[in-house]
């Protein structure tokens, strides 16, 4: 995998996010034919629109996993209230089977960072910033 820095006019950043997330009562809603490619249209378009890009996508039968890459002005959890408002209200709007109920994620999700160097390196080249002069 290739991390790019991203740029604007006034920052320089590498945010690389891993969700993961699932639908309430961990129903296994991704068998339902069409829901898991349906879904994975509606978060293209949804990152799309915020200007963040998808590195990876997948689902399993009763969560999904999403891996991308975002500038700092959206915090993790924003992110999560689009994802998860659009997907739901689309879903359950051209789905009958998933109109029945009243949300379709659960509220928690999981998180984790990643960039391209490990926190390792990170920790050993601040430590060594009082030594450099």
């Amino acid at each position: 995998m290739d991390n790019k820095y991203r740029t604007t006019t006034t920052t320089v950043s590498l945010i690389n996010y891993h969700f993961v997330f699932c639908p309430r009562y961990r129903r296994k809603i991704f068998n339902i034919p069409k829901v898991e490619e349906r879904f994975k249209e509606l978060v293209k378009e949804t990152c799309d629109d915020l200007d963040i890009e998808i590195i990876a996508i997948e689902c399993d039968k009763d969560h999904t996993h999403m891996f991308v890459n975002c500038l700092p002005t959206l915090s993790p959890s924003d992110i999560m209230q689009k994802i998860k408002g659009v997907t739901s209200r689309e879903l359950r709007k051209e789905f009958a089977i998933l109109s029945k109920m009243p949300s379709l994620w659960t509220r928690s999700y999981f998180i984790s960072t990643a960039g391209n160097v490990c926190s390792e390196t990170i920790k050993q080249y601040v430590e060594n910033q009082k030594n450099r002069y």
